[in-house]
């Protein structure tokens, strides 16, 4: 998987690919239908999407990368939007458990698998490829040679 260039911005909704830096933040494109550029200044708060974890219980690491968490639920529900009712507290805690079955309910709020819900269908949506194993990449890299 490839999240290094994706990030979330607080106080901003969506997710965002970055760019390149500029002198005063990074220049970054947001992931929509028409695709908005703005600078992004260094005093806002910018998650880069590898950089980002989810508590779990029962393991020597308290926590897992979200990037293991989007590949298990790209094994389970394929590179297709998620068909998750976010309004339903049930209904999300159903599909962490599906996917992640030692989240950490007393740290993971019901408004981080909504985050976790819309920013897996964003990638999915405007940027599949970032989805990709590190093996399919490769081997993409090198037919393409």
């Amino acid at each position: 998987m490839n999240l290094k260039d994706i990030a979330a911005i607080a106080g901003k909704p969506g997710l965002f690919k970055v760019l390149k830096p500029s002198r005063s933040g990074v220049i970054v494109e947001s992931l929509e239908v028409k695709p908005k550029k703005a600078i992004v200044n260094a005093s806002q708060r910018i998650s880069i999407l590898k950089e980002i974890s989810m508590y779990v219980t029962g393991q020597a690491e308290e926590s897992v990368a979200l990037e293991e968490v989007f590949a298990s639920v790209k094994e389970k529900h394929g590179l297709a939007q998620l068909d998750v009712d976010t309004k339903s507290e049930e209904s999300l805690e159903d599909f962490i458990f599906s996917v992640l079955p030692n989240w950490d309910g007393d740290r993971i709020y019901t408004s981080d698998i909504k985050k976790l819900v819309t920013w897996y269908n964003k990638l999915v949506e405007f940027y599949p490829s970032a989805l990709e194993d590190a093996k399919e990449e490769e081997s993409t890299e090198e037919a393409a040679e």
